[in-house]
């Protein structure tokens, strides 16, 4: 599974202009956490948003040791009916929230968001929440060696590389990284809870965040109210495996791109057939590999740019235009500009320093490199997009300086119904991960977008699946169980976009609402890898 390495925060430091007033006293084994003390901290679109924080312990366990801080934001509800806080998580692990609670707020139809408060917020480690993790800032700078090795010694370079990260990280951070984990993470929601006054939470989590709301639920099934998981990881698969499935998805969704491209051939020029299109691609990446175009964009900083497309197809008419003209026209400075908008854009050290500490405290991770080099290989020979890719980002945990948890068995037969969301050709989750997280919470319900292949896909513009997703906010009401373990609900997809105008899509503002699609505000605040 990969992070969300840069979602795109909107106004972010008048949103956080009230998180130091709002720190309250640290918490105790006898007290719990001090009540908070909302601030304001509105912008121009978010003007009743209120910011805290609060401190949790940094081990659950010892309850009056050293404590963290967590950074919050809430927008309050404004109706008489109080149906408690709506805490929304936007996935990572590594992705700050702080503002997606704006989104949520505004995306829900107004009468359902004004009877909860929703509530943002950074988990540990991340964005504002202290003491915040950025183990080798520059990590993704350009130009770093391409990702698919040429030679063994291309590759021990490469691993050399990992196994440095994994060790800054361990010499700056060795007293926090025994405590980044999931299960951690989860308990500091309780803490928020409680900090809260209430007695049960509701939940909105995308991508990674619906694994930690399972984990929660898992740990607390007495304290979940309505609880939505959209995007879902596969929990059986926790990490290592979860990546490999991933590389297989992307593959599919990069040629699904590509298809698109052969289809609009007349805007794009690049042939109308989707296999020689593809080849394309990966010449233009042999391409780059030879001369980094702009000097910042090689094969790595390309895939990294293209990746994005896999999430999201509201971004193909951009990374269209900068593939395009590359190709046909030697313009670099299209595909420096897709790279500066999309692929530099997941340059987030803290993000990605929190998504290792993270994923490889939580589970196992092979520790022989023969096993990862064996796997990358056969993948790679079958989906090349970005298998090595993927192994790179994910390298550090063959090294991590701290021993791995054993995951979490989800299998709850304890809490209220719960709607889980999926897409079929999700790349980032994989359409068999909602399939398995619905049969182990147990009265949950599966509501399907057939033929969807976006990551995040609710509050993106179809109205069949927000409808479920309003109804249940708003009543608890959840469709009927379909039986034998498949969807309950199905949508169908929106359209692939349409191309933009040459010349026009790199200087949009708003990807999603200029590539006629919508969803381009969600995405932008899940990131890229989600």
């Amino acid at each position: 599974m990969t992070t969300a390495r840069a979602g795109i925060l909107v106004a972010a430091s008048a949103v956080v202009a009230g998180l130091v007033t709002g720190v309250p006293a640290p918490a105790t084994a006898d007290t719990g956490p001090a009540p908070l003390r909302w601030t304001a901290c509105a912008t121009e679109a978010r003007p009743t948003l209120q910011c805290a924080s609060v401190r949790a312990p940094l081990d659950h366990s010892r309850p009056g040791g050293r404590q963290v801080t967590l950074a919050l934001t809430r927008v309050p509800h404004t109706a008489k009916t109080f149906q408690g806080p709506l805490l929304v998580n936007p996935g990572g692990p590594g992705g700050s929230g702080l503002n997606l609670a704006g989104f949520v707020s505004t995306a829900l139809p107004a009468k359902v968001a004004a009877e909860y408060d929703v509530i943002g917020f950074d988990p540990r480690g991340v964005g504002r929440s202290t003491p915040r993790l950025d183990c080798a800032p520059g990590y993704f700078a350009p130009v770093r060696p391409g990702s698919v090795p040429a030679s063994l010694t291309a590759e021990r370079a490469l691993r050399y590389r990992a196994a440095a990260f994994a060790g800054a990280c361990g010499d700056a951070y060795a007293d926090l990284l025994p405590y980044m984990d999931t299960v951690s993470a989860a308990h500091d929601l309780d803490v928020i809870r409680e900090a809260l006054g209430a007695r049960r939470i509701n939940y909105l989590g995308y991508s990674y965040g619906t694994y930690l709301g399972a984990v929660y639920a898992q740990l607390h099934p007495d304290r979940v109210r309505r609880f939505v998981l959209d995007s879902v990881v596969d929990p059986d698969g926790v990490w290592y495996e979860d990546n490999i499935a991933q590389d297989y998805a992307f593959d599919a969704r990069h040629k699904a791109f590509a298809a698109w491209v052969a289809r609009n051939d007349a805007t794009y020029r690049l042939g109308s057939d989707p296999d020689a299109v593809e080849a394309a691609w990966y010449r233009m990446r042999e391409a780059v590999a030879g001369k980094p175009a702009g000097g910042k964009v090689g094969p790595g900083e390309l895939e990294d740019t293209f990746l994005p497309g896999g999430y999201y197809n509201g971004y193909w008419p951009h990374l269209a235009e900068a593939f395009a003209s590359y190709v046909n026209d030697g313009d670099e400075k299209a595909l420096l500009a897709a790279y500066e908008r999309f692929g530099e854009a997941g340059d987030d050290s803290n993000g990605y320093s929190v998504y290792t500490a993270v994923q490889c405290r939580d589970a196992g991770w092979p520790r022989d490199w023969s096993t990862w080099r064996a796997d990358a290989r056969a993948v790679h020979a079958k989906a090349p997009f970005i298998a090595w890719n993927n192994t790179w980002y994910n390298a550090p945990c063959a090294s991590w300086p701290v021993e791995p948890l054993s995951p979490v068995r989800i299998s709850n037969d304890a809490v209220p119904p719960v709607l889980l969301f999926q897409a079929t050709e999700d790349a980032a989750t994989p359409y068999e991960g909602g399939l398995s997280m619905h049969r182990k919470l147990k009265g949950s319900r599966l509501v399907v977008e057939q033929g969807g292949g976006n990551h995040g896909i609710t509050l993106s513009g179809n109205t069949c699946l927000d409808t479920h997703l309003s109804r249940y906010l708003a009543t608890g009401t959840v469709p009927p169980r379909a039986g034998g373990g498949g969807a309950d609900a199905v949508c169908t997809a929106r359209p692939d976009p349409e191309p933009l105008p040459a010349g026009k899509a790199l200087r949009a503002t708003d990807s999603g609402t200029t590539s006629g699609n919508g969803g381009g505000t969600l995405h932008g605040l899940l990131g890229f890898r989600g």
